[in-house]
């Protein structure tokens, strides 16, 4: 802990006792939790504001190039100790609650993790908002302001059940209403051309309005004076109620006006696996896009006045595909509103938007139906038409009448509206989130248009900020490394490095393997208190935490437990140092085989758990609600980090980074972020194993990959499947597990399993037995490792993504 001065801890304590008498109307002593930790987080609050508000000034004064940082999600996490890390008051504020006589920790609880992301695309849009005000760049995140999330994950007899995430239900402190600032957004009608003196006029009519209020947060950066600004908008209606109806006693229809407009920003991702959700997504998309396109272009003529010089003042980051209706609203805006011609129009847009591919997986990539688009946004279907039509006809004059090509490469086709193609075809630049990421996109997805405009195409490697996923998590091995380095390691990534040297000065070892084994205690006690399960802290902490998708193949590990279990059962002596397995996932709820997953993994459990012969030996541990804030307790506990996505699927990932960054070692594929730890730790200090991209992508070209042979010529292969449908299992009754089951051996559609399980199955029990074998027989070498892992880390901090994001695309100046 850094030095404290006692006059600032005094103010503190006065500042907190003043803010619970003036704003909540109570005293420290009678005060609740919830009351202490508003009180506290105000103050903070307080702070915040007078720079936020000059620096916004500063960004308007001077004319700056500001970003905006469109994205569905952001999975930001708990604010109230980051912004007290980034502002420099962590140990203060800590101090001062312990004089208080008031558990720090116990006060951070009270407040609730924002609903506003599921994985790793929301919480990397977290990370390069505190890295863009870290590095004092202009920006504004533009997202909605979801009023029950994703949803509650509650895990009853193995299952999941989506519960209501009732996030706001106390308010949220850190947000500022601005509804001054609010706009309309249009849906359905018909439209209308006609010429006047003036050219063609376009009218949009009998459309049903949305209002879109904005709520702003600040972000605030470490030690920096330029908070992004994240903005979530809500969906209001125009006429919230109407009295004549009420009082005619049809209220229905009194309240049917509010509830079109106000379930568009109700729930985060909702089930699509019907046509009503399907267009609920869209119009959330619309929604989102229209209303800061509107808002972006009344700022600028407002402040600058001519809309020809937008692309000085202003650039677009298109965070996966779900924004990409940014592009064409700008469009109806600069035509229809600003009486801009097409090709004018065109300009500006071509120069403003930039995407950031997240996958390669072709039901990511997302398509919406041609009807109900055309239904919904009958201007937007009108605009993106034309797009199509002039994008086609330049891609005919370079591959010519090789028109299976160009209907491939189309934004419309097969009755669908193509998302990506459409980011294909007018953003300025297209990045991959890994090098080898990167590589696929030119070589494989969108191979043709690299063909034809190769200089659109680069790749930046993800990253995590550090003073979340290092100070925050674990502030212990924090202290440790910066007590070893000259400088201030949150500020400057390139630190970590400097702690290289030490995995060979036994005493640093020695403190940071006692270090890891305090995060191990700090989970077993957190985890028995949230969910009633004991874990033994002197066991191995094998961690598998990611949003559960087949790909991510929680299926393969659940596989590999299976066999460890037979093992042990044939010789208890297989396993002798302990291992607790560990999973947290979300399944999204219209994901059925997901779902199964969930309850294969909770079955193993409790066949593992409840059996006498091994207890002691293993158990399996599903966190239930897995979240930022669960991360930030389970992270640094971690032994081995699980990254088994099947390679050439997992476009980066951001789990990897931040395991290795707390000393975790990885066990994975060469695929994504993998394959850029694997070259900077050396492969002595990471476990590999399965099939390579290549060879994933030759059994696929050749039809080589036969499971049945797999299954067949494996007798421990066989018997772990087996296990899926011979009634072993626990709770599942008649039903067993009989479609993974198929899965793996026949796959779909005639197709083996696209996930290559069983191929890579025996690859990963052989490395898993180095694994185990290093941990247990040779520890000092295993914290060695550990340390290079950390040290090597500071590469996929956030600050360094973002200077490349900045120096390649962006081209913002930061405000002094």
């Amino acid at each position: 802990m850094k030095a404290v001065s006692s006059n600032k801890v005094k103010d503190i304590i006065t500042k907190i006792e003043n803010k619970l008498i003036n704003t909540l109307g109570t005293t420290l002593e009678d005060a609740t939790n919830d009351d202490i930790y508003k009180a506290a987080a105000g103050c903070i609050r307080d702070d915040i504001m007078a720079k936020w508000a000059d620096s916004r000034k500063k960004v308007e004064d001077t004319g700056a190039k500001k970003l905006y940082y469109m994205s569905a999600e952001f999975l930001m996490g708990r604010a109230f100790s980051n912004n007290l890390i980034n502002a420099g008051l962590y140990d203060d504020y800590r101090q001062a609650f312990e004089r208080m006589g008031i558990d720090f920790d116990v006060i951070t609880d009270e407040e609730q993790d924002a609903g506003l992301g599921n994985g790793g695309l929301g919480r990397l849009a977290a990370c390069f908002l505190d890295s863009l005000a870290t590095l004092d760049l202009p920006v504004m995140g533009c997202g909605i302001r979801y009023e029950f999330g994703l949803f509650k994950q509650k895990i009853i007899d193995g299952t999941q059940i989506e519960v209501e995430d009732d996030w706001l239900r106390d308010g949220n402190v850190w947000e500022v209403e601005r509804p001054e600032l609010s706009v309309e957004v249009h849906f359905n009608g018909y439209i209308e051309e006609h010429w006047t003196d003036e050219g063609l006029k376009i009218e949009h009519k009998d459309y049903n309005t949305v209002v879109a209020v904005p709520y702003d947060v600040p972000v605030i950066g470490y030690k920096s004076h330029t908070p992004a600004t994240l903005r979530l908008w809500s969906a209001r209606s125009k006429q919230r109620f109407d009295f004549h109806s009420f009082n005619e006693g049809i209220y229905e229809k009194a309240m049917a006006d509010q509830a079109f407009a106000e379930v568009i920003s109700k729930v985060l991702y909702p089930a699509d696996d019907h046509m009503q959700g399907k267009m609920l997504r869209l119009k959330q998309f619309y929604f989102l896009t229209s209303a800061t396109m509107q808002l972006a272009v009344k700022n600028h003529k407002e402040r600058r006045g001519d809309l020809h010089t937008l692309p000085d003042y202003a650039v677009v980051q298109i965070n996966d595909t779900h924004p990409t209706l940014a592009i064409p609203e700008l469009m109806r805006i600069l035509m229809d509103e600003e009486g801009f011609g097409w090709d004018e129009a065109y300009d500006i847009v071509s120069k403003i938007f930039n995407y950031t591919n997240h996958t390669i997986m072709s039901e990511a990539l997302e398509c919406w139906d041609e009807n109900m688009f055309k239904l919904l946004l009958p201007r937007i279907y009108q605009i993106i038409c034309v797009l199509n039509e002039k994008y086609c006809n330049k891609l005919r004059t370079y591959y010519g009448n090789d028109e299976g090509k160009i209907a491939y490469m189309s934004i419309i086709g097969n009755n669908q509206i193509r998302m990506a193609n459409l980011c294909i075809a007018v953003c300025r630049r297209v990045n991959g989130v890994s090098q080898l990421h990167g590589d696929i996109l030119k070589e494989q997805l969108f191979h043709d248009s690299y063909n034809l405009y190769p200089q659109k195409y680069l790749a930046i490697t993800n990253g995590i900020t550090h003073r979340r996923w290092f100070a925050l998590a674990n502030p212990e091995l924090c202290k440790l490394v910066q007590s070893h380095v000259k400088g201030d390691i949150l500020k400057d990534y390139t630190l970590f490095e400097k702690i290289l040297p030490l995995k060979d000065d036994k005493a640093f070892c020695k403190k940071y393997d006692q270090i890891k084994q305090d995060n191990k205690v700090r989970f077993a006690k957190y985890i028995e208190k949230k969910q009633g399960i004991k874990v033994n802290p002197n066991s191995i902490f094998d961690v598998q935490c990611k949003r559960l998708h087949e790909y991510k193949r929680q299926l393969l590990k659940c596989l590999h437990i299976i066999y460890v279990y037979q093992q042990l059962k044939k010789n208890p002596d297989y396993v002798t140092t302990p291992i607790t397995f560990i999973f947290g996932a979300k399944a999204a709820p219209g994901y059925a085989r997901a779902k199964d997953i969930i309850r294969l993994i909770n079955s193993i459990g409790d066949m593992v758990n409840g059996d006498p012969d091994v207890k002691d030996k293993i158990q399996v541990v599903f966190v239930e609600n897995y979240s930022v804030s669960v991360a930030e307790m389970l992270i640094p506990a971690a032994d081995i980090s699980e990254q088994l996505s099947t390679a050439g699927l997992e476009a980066s990932g951001t789990g990897n980074m931040k395991f290795m960054m707390n000393g975790a070692l990885t066990l994975g594929t060469m695929d994504g972020a993998n394959v850029e730890i694997h070259d900077l730790v050396g492969p002595e200090n990471i476990f590999i194993f399965g099939a390579t991209v290549d060879e994933i992508n030759n059994m696929k070209r050749y039809h080589t990959y036969n499971p049945g042979t797999v299954f067949e010529e494996n007798p421990n292969i066989r018997d772990i499947c087996n296990c899926l449908i011979d009634g072993e299992l626990p709770r599942v009754g008649k039903r067993k597990y009989s479609d993974l089951y198929q899965s793996l051996l026949f796959g779909e559609y005639g197709q083996p399993d696209q996930y290559f399980v069983l191929y890579d199955l025996p690859s990963y029990i052989e490395e898993y037995e180095k694994v185990y074998d290093k941990y247990v027989n040779h520890h000092d070498e295993w914290v060695k490792m550990a340390v290079v892992n950390t040290a090597k880390s500071g590469f996929f901090c956030s600050d360094r993504t973002i200077k490349e994001y900045n120096e390649k695309i962006w081209n913002l100046k930061p405000v002094k």
